[in-house]
């Protein structure tokens, strides 16, 4: 019923984990402070030390956001001495003297305060659904330089997190999987903590905190922690973590519904009401790359068959389906209509869903570039399609979540402040982001923007499309990427500019692929050609490897140009990685280094790849390294 950012999270990395499940709030202020945001002018630079003309200038940022949800009968926040309630409402004392009331902005509420109504030390306030909490106290060392002793603007920032067993986990063993199954279990128990190393203490689960209601003066409940999903494995992947009497695995994803289902039992039977997850008796399953409705049914049945081995209610399992793949895009509605009882949100994984539009188009033609790919018709109409037919659907509003892909350059807040307010205008009730700091950015845009009023004229618009209007999205939406051969002129791409697609490709998928075989680890951020660093996983590496692919069976380059830019790559790689202990160099001797070898085959055997699914080929080559480092070698490694 809340529109607002997600983040998505490896669970084998407890501390990762930990840091996405506390960050349902977030400090404005370190967000404005520590990012590109606020360039960093002259006066304004960040530096070793607090700069206070900085911290000014952040307040001033606040202050603004705070006038425009909140805003005062007269005067600014930025000129209030002083915050009270009373008669159930906010009382501002301005530095005239004047008093001013809290009026808020439309979609803005007053909802409860800690401590005296004279000298409250919080407010809580809600805007668009989402919650903003201004923290007073007059004794901090930022609130005594604030004229009404404000030290912080806590907003509520990654409403829902997905805890990763796919694409950005690099589980290849039955020892990998126990990790990742141990530390959702202790999430779901709302025991799991973290290390953070020498005496900085251990970090555990965030409490959700008590606050007295106004109007009635009773005690509420303010959920601090993100609400927590899990991803399970695609279908098409095995496991030898459990073998048939045969000796043979088991398909991945069914061992993954029984697990993450039977850690979440956890959660449903828990006595303690400041920890729950789900406070209405549910488990969140998100299921990847589904090939249109006759998969999601069997997934369906899946479920059907978990909960009645584990004792649960029909429809205690909740599912999202991942649009990522052509054939679910273009049966959409029907794979939703097959989970009916069971969907809670539907999300363009608009990557993974670019690599299967490349490995679905392979013998039609030569794609385009891969920067040009990103203006393709058929991207444009897949990310219409999928909240329109969430809308039509009645998964918005107020069922569940519609939501978009990821910014993936963790380190460019003030870009993605620009480009991704897109998202909530176009209907998206969530949307992706790199970090927790970046949630709480991202989701200033659900402030800016009343998803519930989008939807709605949506809605509202589209009662009347016709037949032929469908037709067309969807011919749009089957539009493949490819260079039309006589086409081929118009599109310049001469000599150095293919060489130039080759370098990012190679150099993207080395230095990915080095660390996920050579370290097992499956999402980082990972610095591109020009050092700049991007986040990478599992659906990154099937873009770049299908491309080239594509371009290899199209003659668009040769087998011996791509070794050629595989090697200089992997020089470049290896250089970038130079202060990484752990780090297995591939430059030095490309015929025996693993990770060489595993980028290789991705894109060599990327044709016959099934799908241009990638985990098979790093799967087979992880546990080359895992074998080689002897019992106990490869965890060293990682840790």
């Amino acid at each position: 019923q809340i529109a607002g950012p997600q983040l998505v999270c490896p669970i084998d990395n407890a501390r990762y984990i930990l840091n996405a499940t506390n960050a349902r709030w977030g400090s404005l202020l370190d967000a404005f402070y520590g990012t590109d945001v606020l360039p960093e002018t002259e006066g304004l630079e960040k530096g070793r030390k607090y700069n206070p003309a900085r911290g000014a200038a952040v307040f001033a940022e606040v202050h603004k956001f705070l006038d425009l949800a909140f805003p005062l009968a007269s005067g600014s926040h930025a000129d209030a001495t002083g915050y009270a309630v009373q008669d159930g409402a906010v009382l501002v004392t301005l530095a005239d003297g004047s008093t001013s009331e809290l009026v808020g902005a439309a979609g803005a509420t007053f909802s409860g305060y800690t401590g005296s109504p004279d000298s409250p030390s919080g407010l809580m306030l809600h805007h668009n659904g989402l919650g903003v909490e201004i923290l007073i106290d007059r004794d901090h060392p930022v609130g005594a330089g604030h004229g009404a002793g404000v030290y912080d603007v806590q907003i509520e920032s990654a409403l829902s997190t997905i805890a990763d067993l796919e694409d950005s986990v690099a589980a290849v063993d039955a020892d990998d999987k126990t990790t990742c199954y141990r530390n959702w279990l202790r999430l779901m128990k709302g025991e799991l903590t973290a290390s953070l190393g020498g005496d900085r203490g251990v970090r555990a689960q965030t409490r959700d905190s008590i606050y007295t209601s106004p109007s009635s003066q009773q005690e509420m409940i303010v959920p601090r922690r993100s609400l927590m999903l899990v991803r399970n494995v695609g279908m098409h992947r095995y496991t030898d973590a459990v073998t048939l009497s045969s000796g043979e695995e088991i398909p991945e994803h069914v061992l993954d519904a029984v697990m993450t289902s039977l850690a979440g039992l956890h959660d449903l039977n828990g006595t303690d009401v400041l920890m729950r997850n789900s406070r209405h008796g549910s488990i969140f399953i998100v299921k990847p790359k589904m090939h249109g409705p006759e998969e999601v049914a069997m997934n369906v049945a899946l479920f059907d068959r978990v909960e009645d081995e584990l004792g649960l209610p029909r429809h205690t399992l909740k599912m999202g389906i991942m649009d990522e793949e052509r054939r679910t895009s273009a049966n959409l509605g029907a794979c939703m209509e097959q989970a009916r009882d069971r969907v809670c949100f539907i999300n363009t994984g608009f990557l993974d869903r670019t690599g299967d539009e490349i490995h679905t188009s392979m013998e039609a033609g030569a794609v385009v570039p891969k920067a040009q790919i990103k203006s393709s018709t058929w991207l444009s109409a897949y990310e219409d399609n999928n909240v329109s037919v969430g809308l039509n659907m009645e998964l918005a509003p107020g069922r569940g979540q519609i939501g978009k892909g990821m910014w993936a350059a963790p380190d460019n807040m003030a870009d993605m402040m620009k480009a991704k307010i897109a998202h909530p205008e176009a209907g998206a009730s969530t949307a992706w982001v790199p970090s927790p700091t970046a949630a709480t950015l991202h989701a200033l845009h659900y402030h800016y923007t009343s998803v519930l009023d989008v939807q709605n004229s949506m809605l509202a618009a589209r009662a009347g499309e016709t037949e032929t209007e469908r037709a067309a999205a969807l011919s749009k939406l089957l539009t493949p990427p490819i260079m039309p051969a006589e086409h081929m002129e118009d599109l310049k791409l001469n000599a150095d500019e293919v060489t130039r697609e080759l370098e990012n490709n190679c150099q993207s998928i080395l230095g990915y692929v080095a660390r996920w075989v050579g370290q097992g680890v499956g999402c980082s951020k990972v610095p591109d050609i020009d050092g700049l660093q991007q986040m990478e996983d599992l659906a990154t590496l099937r873009i770049s490897s299908q491309h080239l692919a594509n371009w290899l069976h199209h003659g668009v380059c040769t087998p011996e140009q791509v070794d050629a830019v595989l090697e200089r790559m992997a020089a470049v790689v290896d250089q970038q990685n130079a202060g990484d202990a752990a780090y297995n160099p591939m430059s030095t001797d490309v015929a025996t280094s693993f990770e060489y070898q595993a980028a290789r085959d991705l894109i060599f055997q990327g044709r016959d790849a099934p799908n241009g699914y990638t985990e098979a080929t790093l799967g087979m080559y992880r546990r080359k390294v895992k074998e080689a480092c002897g019992p106990g070698g490869a965890e060293t490694i990682v840790a």
